[in-house]
C-alpha cells in the first residue's frame, strides 16, 4: 500500500511549486517596470511681475524744525525746570541762570533813574520860579534861557537813564533760559552748577511732525537722480515704513566721502521716527519685468535660498532643485534675480518631501 501512494503524490506536489513560483515572479517584474510612485505636489507657475530697480544706503533723519538752544548771557545754572523728553510751549521757561548779579545792576539803574527824576523836577520848578521872575523883569533873559537849559538837560538825562534801565531789564530777562517754539525737549548735557557762557548748548527743541532724510549717494548713481524719484524709509527687517520722493540734490560731491547729497521730506505723525536718527533709505531708480515666486516655495539652506521646478525628463515628471538669487519681497512673493525663469512649474508643496529628481504628480 505504500509503494503504491507515493507516486501519485510527487506530481501534486510539483505542480503547486510550479504555481506558486509563477505567481511570485509575475508581479515582481511588473512593479520593476513601472518604476517608484510621483509625489503629489502643488505647483505654481512662475510669472512676470513689476519689480522696482533699487538701492539702500544708510541715511539720517533732521528735523526741518530744531532749535539748538544756548544762553544769551554767561553765568552759573542754578535752576532747571525740565527734563529730556517734556512736550513744552513756546516761550516756557526750561533753565535759570545766577541773575543776582544782573538783579543788582538793574536796582543800581533804577535808583539812579528815581535820583534824576527828582533832580528834572528841582529842575522844572527852577524854571518855572525863573519864568515869574521873567516876567516881573527881575531877572534877565540870560537867566531864564540858563534855567530853561537846566531843565532840558534834566529831561534828557533822565531818558537815557530809562533806556539803560529798559536795557538791563531786557538782559535780566535772558538768565531765564525759554524754548523760542513749542516741541519736545532733548538731551540736556548741561547740570545744576555749571557754568555756561554763550556757546554752550543746553539742550534743543524738535518740533514733532515733518522730517527730512539725508541719503548720501555714490557719486557714479548721480547722474540718474532727479527730483521726485521715489525714497523709500524701511525698517530693519526690510518693511517699509515711509514713502517720500526726492525734493533737493545737492550740486556738489563730498570731497572725503564722493558722494552727493540727496534730501527727502517724510512725516512723522506718529512720532515712529526721531532726529538724528540712522536709517536705511531706498533709492527707487525705476522699474522693470522680472519673475516671483510664491514664498512658501523657496527654502533656505546653508544660508543660500532653493526651490523645486517639476521638469519633464524622458516621460515623467521630475523636481529639480534650483539656486536662487533673490532680491525684495512684493507682497506673498520673492523677485527672483537668478535661477527661475517665467513659466517655470515651481513647486509649493511638499518640498520638505522632495530630493532632486524625486518623481512628482503635479497639481494646479
Amino acid at each position: 500500500m505504500r509503494g503504491s501512494c507515493a507516486p501519485r503524490a510527487l506530481p501534486v506536489v510539483s505542480l503547486l511549486l510550479a504555481t506558486l513560483t509563477i505567481a511570485c515572479s509575475g508581479p515582481t517584474k511588473s512593479a520593476e517596470a513601472k518604476g517608484p510612485a510621483g509625489i503629489p505636489v502643488k505647483v505654481a507657475v512662475a510669472q512676470l511681475a513689476p519689480i522696482e530697480d533699487t538701492s539702500e544706503y544708510v541715511a539720517t533723519l533732521k528735523s526741518r524744525q530744531s532749535a539748538v538752544i544756548m544762553p544769551q548771557v554767561e553765568g552759573q545754572i542754578v535752576k532747571i525746570f525740565v527734563h529730556s523728553g517734556d512736550r513744552v510751549l513756546a516761550k516756557t521757561p526750561l533753565m535759570l541762570i545766577d541773575p543776582a548779579k544782573q538783579q543788582a545792576t538793574v536796582k543800581t539803574q533804577r535808583d539812579t533813574k528815581d535820583a534824576q527824576q527828582a533832580n528834572l523836577l528841582w529842575a522844572q520848578q527852577q524854571y518855572k520860579r525863573a519864568a515869574g521872575l521873567y516876567a516881573a523883569g527881575v531877572i534877565s533873559k540870560q537867566d531864564l534861557e540858563q534855567a530853561k537849559s537846566a531843565r532840558d538837560a534834566a529831561q534828557a538825562q533822565l531818558h537815557a537813564l530809562d533806556a539803560q534801565v529798559q536795557e538791563q531789564e531786557v538782559q535780566l530777562h535772558y538768565y531765564t533760559v525759554t524754548g523760542g517754539m513749542a516741541g519736545i525737549v532733548g538731551d540736556i548735557p548741561v547740570r545744576v552748577g555749571d557754568r555756561v557762557t554763550n556757546t554752550t548748548t543746553l539742550t534743543t527743541v524738535d518740533e514733532p511732525g515733518s522730517l527730512e532724510v539725508y541719503v548720501y549717494v555714490p557719486v557714479e548713481r548721480a547722474a540718474r537722480l532727479k527730483l521726485g524719484t521715489a525714497v523709500r524709509i524701511v525698517d530693519s527687517e526690510g518693511n517699509v515704513i515711509g514713502d517720500s520722493a526726492v525734493s533737493f540734490v545737492s550740486p556738489q560731491v563730498d570731497s572725503t566721502t564722493q558722494t552727493v547729497l540727496v534730501k527727502a521730506r517724510i512725516a512723522n505723525n506718529n512720532d515712529r521716527l526721531r532726529n538724528a536718527q540712522f536709517i536705511r533709505a531706498r533709492v527707487v531708480w525705476g522699474t522693470h519685468q522680472g519673475p516671483v515666486v510664491p514664498v512658501l516655495a523657496v527654502t533656505r539652506i546653508g544660508g543660500q535660498y532653493f526651490a523645486f521646478v517639476a521638469e519633464e525628463e524622458k516621460g515623467k515628471t521630475v523636481a529639480r532643485q534650483k539656486l536662487l538669487q533673490l532680491g525684495e519681497t512684493t507682497g506673498n512673493n520673492y523677485v527672483v534675480l537668478d535661477g527661475i525663469k517665467p513659466g517655470d512649474k515651481v513647486v509649493v508643496s511638499g518640498t520638505q518631501f522632495l530630493v532632486d529628481g524625486a518623481p512628482v504628480i503635479p497639481q494646479s
